[in-house]
């Protein structure tokens, strides 16, 4: 029988369940962390609603491994990301780096974890300054956490960091508008390099690239994971990217995360209905392979006035009545493979009915069994 919880044994799912589900070998852990943006009106500038970007989120990283992020824009992933950074403060909840809480840590403390904690940014123009010479945006952060005793030493380093990102150090000497896009984003990860970090949060490094040079982008950030020994957060809309990079995937919708397992778990057997819309929507070169899937209609809601219930409700083709008045229970449907959701869909017979029958297949949702 599955395991279920009920939306009152929320949190301590949560808390237990998924975040610990690595042991001791979480290098970061995300405790029912909720960043809520206050919305002020009227004469003395009180809060009259909150915009809940991130609204409950709970998750475990494991050292050495490449979790993916994935959702629609506006699903609150890069405000978790900046969110577990420490670029912005949450409102509520926990996060841990290697079991040390450092959810409130500012100044000197925060420094140290800093240098652990390194960021690749979307677009790698808008994230160097133009100002800057290669040299002087690489030495600087070895400056300022002391990874460089002097200026010798800081030049051999960034030499040596700038060939193992595949340029040349004679491009030290040049600016950020004297580059193409994928060599900026090849300077952005040298720069999150820089400080020796141990994590490092990928947010859409390759979404603004040619296709040809994302690959060279990609096999580059696996290149340098098994060279140092890296942890990435993978963001990213691109889901066959997601598939190539990463071990595991959380689905994330409206502020909360909606679906979570192993990468093959998910790509082969997705289980919420928003997942398998998301695989629906990647497009199949191959005319005899392509299949009917589950076609979203709709934007997401306003993260101003969440719909009650089940907050995916008001585009799921499977929403009953249960759905708008019950907030959908914890499932783990296997071990590891977690969703939120009221239903046992069998996305994947109906994938083979529709292979079989060359049409878009509908049934009746199964409700859990409860324990």
């Amino acid at each position: 029988m599955q395991q279920v919880r009920t939306s009152s044994d929320y949190k301590n799912a949560g808390d237990s369940d998924l975040v610990d589900s690595g042991g001791s070998g979480n290098m970061i852990e995300v405790r029912e962390v909720y960043k809520w943006f206050p919305i002020k009106g009227g004469l003395f500038g009180r809060t009259v609603a909150n915009v809940k970007a991130v609204d409950g989120v709970s998750l475990s990283i494991r050292a050495g491994e490449t979790m993916g992020l994935v959702g629609e824009s506006g699903s609150g992933k890069t405000t978790l990301g900046r969110a577990i950074m420490r670029l912005t403060d949450t409102t509520k909840g926990k996060i841990l780096f290697e079991g040390t809480d450092i959810t409130k840590f500012k100044g000197r403390r925060l420094k140290l974890y800093r240098r652990k904690m390194q960021m690749v940014f979307q677009d790698p123009y808008a994230s160097l300054d133009p100002r800057q010479s290669i040299r002087s945006a690489l030495t600087e952060p070895m400056r300022i956490h002391h990874v460089v005793s002097g200026k010798d030493q800081a030049n051999a380093a960034v030499e040596k960091l700038i060939e193992t990102v595949g340029l040349s150090p004679d491009h030290l000497s040049r600016f950020p508008h004297e580059f193409s896009g994928g060599q900026r984003q090849r300077i952005a990860v040298a720069r999150a390099l820089a400080v020796n970090p141990q994590f490092m949060l990928l947010d859409e490094p390759t979404s603004s690239l040619d296709v040809s040079v994302q690959a060279q982008i990609l096999n580059l950030l696996k290149k340098l994971q098994k060279q140092y020994s890296l942890t990435y957060l993978f963001i990213s809309h691109n889901l066959s990217v997601i598939r190539h990079m990463c071990d595991r995937v959380a689905v994330m919708y409206l502020g909360r995360i909606v679906e979570i397992g192993g990468m093959q778990t998910i790509y082969e057997n997705p289980k919420h209905p928003y997942t398998y819309a998301l695989l629906s929507s990647v497009p199949n070169p191959d005319p005899l392979k392509r299949k009917a899937g589950l076609v979203l209609e709709g934007d997401v809601p306003s993260p101003i006035d969440i719909p009650s219930g089940c907050r995916f409700r008001t585009r799921c083709p499977y929403a009953t009545s249960k759905c708008k008045e019950e907030f959908p229970p914890l499932v783990e449907i296997e071990p590891g493979h977690w969703i939120e959701c009221h239903y046992d869909i069998d996305f994947k017979a109906r994938r083979e009915a529709e292979r079989k029958l060359g049409s878009s297949v509908q049934e009746q949702p199964r409700p859990f069994a409860t324990t």
